[in-house]
């Protein structure tokens, strides 16, 4: 939009910024469902910085284009209100009040102030309402990008929390794998494995897919490559869990686990780390659980 101001509306929010602001954020708090002491005092410091800054904008730009430089500041302080409000649960329509609602307190003052004025009341609220749907679309885009960034980190976060790297014993390390194994949670897994061999200095490790709904060609390339880059830090792995529809699947697919151990559950992967680092293993007469000597 690059209609030329008339003015007015510079006018308006300067001379009426006490009263605009005071009908604005009743009118918002009206629509609020939800509604404490910190959050109005939340919206009022965020009112109040918005019309400043938009009072000074609409001077200083010589039309209402929100793409000019003068509109740098509003558009700054619109995508942080957004992604706080990301954070704090905010539909995208609720944050986008924040703007809409500014229109009627707005268009009252200039309906006063332009009482005598049809032609240029009709023009001013004309400029005025288009400026406001560029803010609020503006916002809602904002809005949008924070909450795809909110959610992307939220499943890098459920990756890492998926793919825990236990030590079991010293230098024998167990990857329980649960879901769906694709090239994203590969790489995490991958990274996670490789930074607990470092840190403990693990020889073995045991990656468990018992949680593994189906083993596919995929599937069976991404655990390859992780033991392959497990073997490159110096650890050898053991895949346990490994069924008889998984055995048959990977056969059946034609994929060479020849230079891998495989067992059928994690126990049997554990017994057998154990013995290659050294430990002694002894079955006690009693009922007592069996003890394991390093």
């Amino acid at each position: 939009m690059s209609s030329i101001t008339t003015g007015h509306l510079a006018k308006v929010l300067t001379s009426n910024s006490e009263q605009l602001l005071n009908g604005w954020v009743n009118s918002m708090l009206s629509r609020m469902v939800r509604r404490d002491k910190s959050s109005e005092n939340e919206m009022l410091q965020q009112a109040s910085r918005f019309l400043s800054l938009l009072a000074a904008a609409v001077s200083q730009g010589q039309s209402y284009d929100i793409n000019a430089p003068a509109w740098g500041d509003v558009k700054a302080l619109l995508s942080d209100i957004s992604l706080t409000r990301v954070r704090q649960g905010f539909s995208p329509i609720e944050t986008a009040t924040f703007v809409f609602s500014l229109k009627e307190p707005l268009f009252a003052l200039l309906r006063t102030d332009l009482a005598g004025q049809p032609e240029v009341l009709v023009e001013e609220t004309a400029q005025t309402g288009a400026l406001f749907d560029q803010l609020g679309l503006f916002t809602i885009a904002e809005y949008q990008k924070g909450r795809e960034q909110v959610i992307m980190r939220q499943q890098q976060e459920l990756l890492e929390l998926s793919t825990p790297v236990v030590q079991l014993w010293k230098n024998v390390l167990a990857l329980p794998l649960i879901g769906t194994l694709d090239s994203a949670r590969t790489q995490v897994v991958m990274e996670s494995l490789l930074q607990k061999i470092v840190e403990t200095g693990a020889s073995i490790a045991i990656i468990d897919i018992t949680g593994v709904p189906t083993v596919d060609t995929l599937v069976a390339q991404h655990l390859l490559k992780t033991v392959a880059a497990a073997r490159l830090m110096g650890a050898d792995c053991i895949i346990s869990g490994i069924r008889p529809q998984i055995a048959q699947t990977i056969v059946h697919l034609g994929v060479n686990l020849e230079d891998v151990l495989t067992k059928a559950t994690l126990a049997d992967a554990f017994v057998i780390a154990l013995k290659r680092t050294g430990a002694i293993i002894t079955h006690s007469d009693s009922n007592t659980p069996s003890n394991s000597k390093q």
